[in-house]
């Protein structure tokens, strides 16, 4: 669910996520994976794999990857509640 593959003839394969709103936010290279470490990583970001394509997917993967990725800075996710946190320095560590 939510995983589009798009043949690019002669291009190297890759994995791209993208944000609710279209923007890039990271490129996984997969020459070098096989289809068993590829479904692996799709399982481990969190994207679910329905049992038929006209199978319903439960309300909490509908917007998979239902895991946050390790790239976004916590300061862009919005809390439990639904809010975001304040802005932070850049050099100021997430974890801090």
């Amino acid at each position: 669910h939510n995983l589009e593959m798009k043949h690019l003839p002669g291009a190297d394969p890759e994995l791209v996520l993208l944000s609710h709103r279209y923007e890039e936010l990271e490129r996984i290279p997969l020459s070098d994976m096989t289809r068993e470490e590829i479904n692996q990583l799709v399982q481990e970001l969190g994207f679910y794999r329905k049992e038929t394509p006209d199978a319903p997917v439960p309300e909490e993967f509908r917007f998979a990857p239902a895991k946050p990725l390790p790239t976004l800075l916590r300061s862009q996710a919005p809390t439990a509640d639904g809010k975001t946190p304040p802005k932070r320095d850049k050099e100021e560590h997430p974890d801090l």
